[in-house]
């Protein structure tokens, strides 16, 4: 493994050529030195004054000064969206849809300086920004401006001409929204389209670590004109998030984030009759047969464990491979690992970024020492990694069983945990002995055997012969601890609507 700046090693080819830097241009992005709380379709301070930092955790360095939301200032949002409502659920269709269409345009016209902001701010590699995140971004704002005018079609129920056939889906009200640091503009997106498209108002809550691609699109509602109060973003750390929550002027709570604080909204708002979804923590198996392709099975494997230095929660964090060519694959993977590179996120030749936070760095190192305290095995490639900001190398555990720490908690990093199997019924229970149920990763040859072992997984998705391929036509959620609710899709409509 190299840095960003000096050349790969592990393959003939890697030594021969030189990676030279490649950093994409900080320049296109203006952060200014403070932001307020965008409440009624307008920047304003916080009611008490209030405000933190938010560091480039690749850096260590302070972008900009934001203010932090209060109780006050929530009910100042939930107030300004509830008055907001009234209009904007009562215009056609085909109106909202021409403003999330506008939206959707504005959001690719001004990607570049977006993927640069949320690679700044996050830590991801601009190749994920540029290539993952705003493309997809752009896509479910233009997805659910096509629905917006089509609800009575989505088979939730609709009015017919004669007056029967009951009643037209109608919105909620006002959606509390609170998304995490791993995706802050993709799960804006997830939220706030299909909110919309529906006819609600909205109240977002974006991470403390990274709330400024929320910000930036704030201006961008500002720019396609959307009525005042129709969004309105609200940070600030847990406490504002809990004031969200438990504000009684809101109809529906959207969250994704950690198990621990799924289950706590869940029971604040037990008895008040707010709708949620939840999506929470995974623990996703990677499963490999032996008659898979291995090599295309080996970069299924980085990309689900890997992608977004392992911080995603459908990551494929267990791997599961057939005993007999366990050998073959763990080698052919430990190659792979040699070639990534770990360094700047703004180098187009990164692989790996920074850990989004000093707080996670604590929880991924923790959690990887234990797994080799309780005895697995750990390896990782020779990494030089930078000497300022949050690191962790991309590490690999062998030897390990369904009893410890790693194969059994969320790790939220750059960890792998290898687990072996011999037949297809033993590997079902294995990768269904999880308290998760968020994703899965099936990699054989055999259609038949794809359907017969998907059919079996307790899991929200199945990915076949390819791992974390999102798409917003294709609905997302989990089982168990990993939440409640789908959001994506035909199905991401429901959760806004009184149907």
């Amino acid at each position: 493994m190299a840095s960003a700046s000096t050349s790969a090693s592990g393959s003939a080819l890697g030594s021969a050529f030189a990676y030279a830097p490649a950093p994409e241009s900080r320049a296109i992005v203006d952060i200014a030195p403070s932001y307020g709380l965008f409440i009624d379709g307008e920047f304003t301070e916080a009611s008490d004054g209030k405000v933190f930092k938010t560091v480039s955790p690749s850096t260590e360095e302070v972008l900009s000064e934001v203010a932090q939301a209060g109780a006050d200032d929530i009910d100042r949002a939930v107030r300004a969206a509830r008055k907001a409502f009234e209009k904007w659920s009562a215009l056609p269709g085909a109106e909202r849809a021409k403003y999330l269409f506008r939206i959707a345009r504005i959001i690719q016209e001004r990607s570049r300086e977006l993927a640069v902001l949320e690679t700044l701010d996050n830590g991801k590699p601009i190749r994920e920004t540029r290539d993952a995140d705003l493309p997809l971004v752009a896509a479910h704002f233009f997805y659910y401006a096509g629905w917006a005018d089509k609800l009575d079609h989505a088979g939730f129920g609709r009015r017919t001409t004669d007056g029967g056939g009951g009643a037209s889906p109608r919105p909620l009200g006002v959606a509390g929204q609170i998304i995490p640091w791993n995706f802050p503009l993709l799960m804006l997106a997830w939220k706030i389209a299909p909110a919309l498209a529906t006819g609600n108002t909205v109240v977002l809550k974006p991470a403390e670590t990274t709330p400024l691609s929320a910000l930036f699109f704030a201006d961008i509602c500002r720019q396609a004109g959307l009525p005042k109060g129709v969004v309105n973003i609200v940070t600030g750390d847990g406490g504002t998030g809990a004031a969200l929550v438990s504000h009684p002027g809101i109809d529906k709570i959207a969250f994704t984030g950690s198990t621990a604080v799924g289950k706590a909204i869940a029971r604040e708002i037990a008895g008040t009759g707010k709708r949620a979804t939840l999506e929470l923590g995974g623990k996703g198996a990677n499963i490999v047969f032996d008659d898979a392709p291995i090599d295309q099975a080996v970069e299924g494997i980085v990309t689900g464990i890997f992608f977004n230095q392992g911080q995603v929660c459908c990551a494929g964090s267990r791997l599961l491979v057939q005993e007999s060519v366990q050998d073959e694959l763990l080698d052919s993977l430990k190659r792979r690992l040699a070639t990534l590179r770990v360094g700047d996120p703004l180098d187009k030749n990164t692989d790996l970024g920074a850990i989004n936070s000093a707080e996670q760095l604590a929880r991924i190192t923790a959690l990887a020492d234990a797994g080799e305290a309780e005895g697995a095995e750990r390896w990782s490639p020779a990494c030089e990694l930078p000497s300022s900001g949050y690191w962790f190398a991309p590490t690999v555990f062998t030897n390990v069983t369904q009893a410890h720490t790693i194969a059994r908690d969320e790790i939220f990093g750059p960890v792998l945990s290898v687990l072996t199997f011999r037949t297809p019924e033993e590997a079902v229970a294995k990768a269904n002995n999880t308290q998760y149920g968020l994703s899965a990763g099936i990699w054989t040859e055999k259609g038949s055997r794809i359907l017969a072992v998907a059919g079996k997984l307790r899991a929200g998705v199945v990915w076949a012969n390819t791992f974390n391929k999102f798409d917003p036509t294709s609905p997302f959620g989990g089982y168990k601890e990993s939440g409640y609710g789908r959001e994506g899709g035909r199905h991401g409509l429901e959760a806004y609507l009184n149907v």
